[in-house]
């Protein structure tokens, strides 16, 4: 029998909020028509905001929301976005899809979708084609409060109040679409460029977020720590608060990716093996950074991740619009348990995309929206934000797959919030077998009861559709019964299971 033994007497962390966050890039139907629609559209908005969509994000508790890029960060120039809408320059879009960008959704547009989200903010600056004084001068537009050109330009647009900037990319990808640079050269511009993003309000810091490695660069890992801490401040925090990370799943490789809804068994598990590779590279990464920085006050930012495959047919190549399967929900699952497992160094992490981009949450076509068995999962592991993580074992527990895509059948992560509640959540990889497990813990101590259990299953392949919107959806869950301080569960197969344990 498969055992999962949680120790309530040892926490291993706090599992911050952050790392339920989203990314949005002017790419695509992400922003415009997905979350942006203009304040004189015949679809429900409020400033130009998506009623629907605004209320959906707030169900799963989206606690920040990346912009504006991905590589678009690196060609934006925020001037180009700010006062009356009708003299905002145009331009073409050259990253994604070739389109006309009209940059009506600027920087007060973000500032308002994030109050309506309540969320926190992280804002992308341009340092692949921008200078040291545009990045500058865009940290004073936001949130000097005093007499300076760039206050007084903001309150001139119809903002008297600066906002709060919670996080700030100094460039987005450098080691490729931010500039093609070197390690040591990006390390030594972003030292440049991060000393000129003022902390205006020592009250509500900036928190700065160097461009770290995409997937298993460890090079570019090292060489940006070695050349940022030679010659560093006494105070290193605030200099540097995060590294970044990005990792994408792609089944089939960069160039052929496959398809997001037909594929077999064999590329199910191999998606789900790269899926797990996340670990790998938190690990390997983290230790790393851990030369650098062993009491871990520079957070790991995973702020691109994400299964990628190939465009829906008859879509623009460019618009990465796909579609999202139960496999995207397995994938979500692992991952999310996995930065759960290391909130010691894993801070923040941005999934790409919000709406209508990559393994989206969200999916629109006019005034219809569609929450995808991503958003489901996203909404199932709402209540480990701000928890504690708790010591887990799970044994009993072989693996399962095809040839050499072999995978464990389960995943989990446990967490308990501030009122006592435990939360527990448990993916079942396999396509075909259930999996019974005891949830058992350590002091045994009093018998259990569950407040709340949902589950998120189907078939392989199924997805929701504009016609059929709830073909996937969280449903109640009665496959488990509590048997003393035990908890028996059934994990159908091909299944993410969410468990509410108090005593």
């Amino acid at each position: 029998m498969a055992k999962l033994v949680i120790n309530e007497e040892k926490t291993k962390g706090t599992i911050a909020p952050e790392i339920y966050g989203h990314f949005s890039e002017h790419l695509g139907r992400c922003i415009y028509e997905g979350m942006y629609v203009g304040e004189h559209s015949d679809i429900p908005n409020v400033n130009g905001m998506r009623t629907d969509v605004v209320e959906a994000l707030k169900e799963i508790k989206i606690p920040v929301l990346r912009w504006p890029g991905g590589c678009f960060a690196d060609e934006y120039h925020w001037k180009d976005g700010i006062g009356p809408k009708e003299t905002r320059k145009k331009m073409i879009n050259t990253h994604w899809g070739g389109v006309v960008e009209d940059n009506s959704f600027g920087t007060h547009e973000y500032f308002e979708l994030c109050r309506q989200l309540g969320c926190k903010t992280y804002v992308n600056g341009n340092l692949g084609s921008g200078t040291v004084r545009e990045m500058s001068e865009w940290a004073e537009y936001m949130t000097f409060n005093g007499v300076s050109p760039m206050a007084d330009l903001r309150k001139a647009n119809g903002h008297e109040e600066p906002w709060t900037v919670d996080y700030f990319g100094v460039g987005n990808e450098n080691w490729g679409c931010g500039g093609n640079m070197r390690p040591s050269y990006y390390a030594d511009e972003y030292r440049r460029y991060q000393t000129y993003v003022r902390n205006y309000d020592p009250k509500k810091p900036i928190q700065k977020i160097c461009c770290g490695a995409n997937v298993d660069d460890y090079a570019w890992t090292r060489g940006v720590l070695e050349t940022a801490f030679d010659h560093t401040p006494p105070e290193f925090h605030g200099f540097m608060d995060g590294l970044s990370l990005h990792y994408y799943v792609h089944p089939e490789g960069w160039e052929i990716k496959g398809s997001a809804t037909e594929f077999d068994e064999e590329v199910w598990y191999k998606t789900l093996k790269k899926a797990l590779y996340m670990d790998t590279l938190i690990e390997r990464h983290g230790n790393i950074m851990d030369e650098f920085d062993p009491e871990k006050k520079i957070a790991m930012i995973v702020d691109e991740w994400g299964c990628w495959f190939t465009v829906e047919p008859g879509t623009n190549p460019g618009f990465l619009y796909q579609q999202n399967t139960m496999r995207d929900a397995l994938v979500a699952g692992i991952t999310l348990n996995i930065f759960n497992k290391h909130c010691d160094r894993v801070k923040m992490a941005n999934l790409a995309q919000i709406v209508n981009v990559l393994q989206s949450v969200i999916l629109t076509e006019g005034a219809s929206m569609v929450k995808t068995p991503t958003y489901h999962v996203f909404h199932m592991y709402r209540d480990h934000q701000g928890a504690e993580l708790l010591e887990s074992t799970l044994t009993g527990v072989g693996e399962t797959g095809t040839g050499e895509w072999q995978v464990p059948e389960v995943t989990e992560s446990v967490s308990r919030d501030a009122d006592g509640v435990i939360t527990v959540t448990l993916n079942n990889l396999s396509v075909s077998d259930k999996k019974d497990i005891d949830i058992c813990f350590a002091a045994g101590e009093g018998e259990r009861s569950v407040r709340e259990a949902s589950i998120l299953t189907g078939e392989m392949k199924q997805h929701n559709t504009f016609a059929e919107p709830d073909c996937v959806t969280e449903r109640a869950f009665e496959g488990y019964r509590v048997s003393g301080d035990k908890v028996c569960v059934t994990l159908p197969p091909c299944s993410v299971v969410r468990l509410r344990i108090e005593q």
